[in-house]
């Protein structure tokens, strides 16, 4: 038999189909991922593919289904709060590495067992705490949309490391000077000295929704 890259590469499979598909997602935009684009990576015809998925919809549910599953989830009688500040840095760091799925998480006319069970699980949680249906909802949306636009925002940012946000803030102050931009000035230098972090940030955020959801907790369950 040849040595050559044919006889040396895995067979394919659906879960390898799946997991290019997340990578090259993941490198160049949920944009690069087309049948024949994803063939290539995976160095066969696009043809190929379709033995293990029936169309690039079947791809897109069930790369949701893998990006979703790497996200913790409440246990059974998990304490609400706790579970759902896991949850939510949880969720954050998951989609911060695949910040192009956010959208496609909302627009799946389809939902795979992974998100199902997800899903779930979060209201289990919840009105299990003695949220109302209601609150339990609301509870939902509203941390959902919290993770959401922190990982876009911090995903548009021009710096993705603490060196990288150092010396842009640097940049920034040289640009401007107490007497026009006096408030500016004042964060910019405290960002500098106080070791600034999204970490920080974000998790300063999710404690202040956590404390404010604790008040709905014991509302009147339906």
């Amino acid at each position: 038999m040849p040595n050559d890259d044919t006889s040396l590469r895995p067979p394919l499979t659906r879960a390898r189909v799946l997991q290019a598909a997340v990578d090259l997602a993941d490198r160049e935009g949920l944009g690069a991922l087309t049948m024949r684009r994803l063939g290539a990576e995976l160095g066969v015809e696009a043809m190929s593919l379709y033995k293990h998925v029936d169309n690039k919809e079947e791809i897109l549910d069930g790369i949701v289904e893998l990006v979703v599953g790497g996200i913790e989830i409440p246990s059974e009688g998990a304490q609400w709060k706790e579970a759902m500040r896991r949850r939510a840095i949880s969720a954050r760091a998951v989609l911060s590495r695949h910040s192009w799925s956010i959208g496609l998480l909302e627009t799946r006319d389809s939902m795979g067992p992974t998100v199902l069970r997800y899903l779930d699980s979060i209201l289990r949680n919840l009105r299990s705490a003695g949220f109302s249906v209601e609150n339990a909802i609301h509870a939902f949306w509203l941390l959902d949309s919290y993770v959401y636009g922190h990982v876009i925002q911090e995903s548009s940012m021009p710096f993705s490391t603490a060196e990288e946000m150092t010396e842009s803030t640097k940049s920034l102050l040289e640009q401007m000077t107490t007497t026009e931009f006096p408030h500016l000035v004042e964060i910019g230098e405290h960002t500098l000295r106080s070791e600034y972090s999204f970490d920080s940030e974000f998790e300063f955020g999710l404690d202040l929704i956590l404390d404010a959801l604790d008040q709905t907790a014991t509302s009147a369950a339906v």
